[in-house]
C-alpha cells in the first residue's frame, strides 16, 4: 500500500481507520473519502487530504483515484444492521450497487480493495458455536443479504478480473472514541458510557444472548494486517472469520461491576435488535485467518474493560 483511499472515512470504523493508516503510511498518503452530509472535522480533516467520494458516483470516484494515484481502497460505505432494516432499498444501493462501482474503478486502475463483511452474513441455520469459516449463509436481514453478496461479488472480481479483493467478517466493534449508530451490538459500547456517567444502563438485548465482539484497536489492525498480507498465502480472501471475545449482557455487566461495584443494569428488550442478534453466531472459528495471515487479537474482555473505562473516564470528566 502506497496511496490509500478510505471510503466512508467519517463513519464508525472509517474515522479511526483513516487516522491509523495515516500514522502508519503518512498523512499525505491516505485520502479521507466522505459524503456531502458527513464532512470530516478536527484532526481527521486537518491531518491529510479529504475528498467527497460517493460510491454511487463511479465517474467521480475514478477521478479521485486517478488524482491521488490510489492503489488501495478501503470501502466502508454501508448502512448498519438496524438502520438497514428500516431502509432496505438504500442499504442495497450503497452496499451492493456501490461496491460494484468500487470494483469497476479498481479493475480499471489496478487497485486492491478491502470491503468488510460481518457476522450478520450468517443466519439462523448457521452453526452458532465456533461458526466455521465455510458454512451455510442464509441471513434473514437485508444487511446480512447484502454482506453475503459483497463477499461473492468480491470473489467474482478476483477470479474473473484479478482484482486483489480482501475482506474480514467483523463481529460487533467496541470503541472508546466513535459512538455507534444503528448496529445490533451497540449496547456493548453504550454500557460503558452509562457506567462512567453513573447511570443505570437499560439493556436492549436479552441476557443469555451471546455475540462475538472485538475492541476497535484489534479491528483496525485486522483490516490493515490483511491488506499487508502475502497474497500467495490467502485462500479464502472474501471473507475471513476473525474473533476476539464472545459475551452476553450479563458477562460484560459483571466485568464492569468488578471495577464499578454500584453500577446497575435493567432490561428493556428491543424486539428488532433481539431478533437480529438471535440470528447471529455465538462465536466464530477464526483458525483460517490465523493460519493464512497471522491474525491474533490483543484484547480480551477484561483488558478491553480496563481500557474503555480509563479512556472514557478521562474524556467524559473533562
Amino acid at each position: 500500500m502506497k496511496n490509500i483511499l478510505v471510503i466512508g472515512a467519517t463513519g464508525q470504523i472509517g474515522s479511526e481507520l483513516t487516522m491509523e493508516l495515516r500514522k502508519r503510511y503518512g498523512n499525505s498518503n491516505v485520502v479521507a473519502g466522505y459524503i456531502h452530509n458527513a464532512e470530516p472535522k478536527g484532526e481527521l480533516k486537518e491531518s491529510g487530504p479529504c475528498e467527497i467520494v460517493d460510491v454511487m458516483n463511479a465517474e467521480h470516484l475514478a477521478l479521485v483515484v486517478k488524482k491521488y494515484a490510489i492503489d488501495t481502497i478501503y470501502n466502508l460505505a454501508a448502512l448498519l444492521s438496524v438502520v438497514a432494516e428500516s431502509k432496505p432499498t438504500l442499504a442495497w444501493k450503497i452496499g451492493v450497487d456501490g461496491l460494484w462501482n468500487v470494483l469497476e474503478v479498481a479493475r480499471e486502475n489496478q487497485c486492491a480493495v478491502f470491503t468488510p463483511s460481518s457476522i450478520g452474513s450468517f443466519g439462523p441455520n448457521t452453526p452458532k458455536v465456533k461458526t466455521p469459516q465455510d458454512t451455510i449463509q442464509r441471513p434473514k436481514t437485508i444487511y446480512g443479504i447484502s454482506k453475503v453478496t459483497t463477499e461473492l461479488l468480491s470473489d467474482y472480481y478476483h477470479l474473473k478480473y484479478g482484482v486483489d479483493t480482501r475482506s474480514v467478517r467483523f463481529p460487533g466493534i467496541i470503541s472508546n472514541i466513535t459512538l455507534p449508530g444503528g448496529g445490533t451490538t451497540d449496547y456493548a459500547v453504550d454500557i460503558y458510557y452509562a457506567a462512567v456517567k453513573g447511570e443505570t444502563f437499560i439493556c436492549p438485548i436479552d441476557q443469555g444472548t451471546l455475540m462475538d465482539m472485538m475492541y476497535m484497536p484489534d479491528a483496525l489492525n485486522a483490516a490493515i494486517k490483511l491488506m499487508e498480507a502475502d497474497p500467495t498465502k490467502l485462500i479464502h480472501r472474501n471473507a475471513f472469520n476473525i474473533a476476539a471475545m464472545s459475551f452476553d449482557p450479563e458477562i460484560i455487566y459483571h466485568s464492569i461491576r468488578r471495577r464499578i461495584p454500584d453500577f446497575k443494569m435493567i432490561y428493556d428488550i428491543n424486539p428488532l435488535k433481539q431478533k437480529i442478534a438471535e440470528s447471529w453466531p455465538d462465536s466464530l472459528d477464526d483458525s483460517c485467518a490465523r493460519a493464512e495471515w497471522g491474525w491474533k487479537p490483543e484484547y480480551d474482555l477484561e483488558r478491553m474493560t480496563d481500557d474503555m473505562l480509563e479512556k472514557l473516564s478521562c474524556r467524559l470528566k473533562k
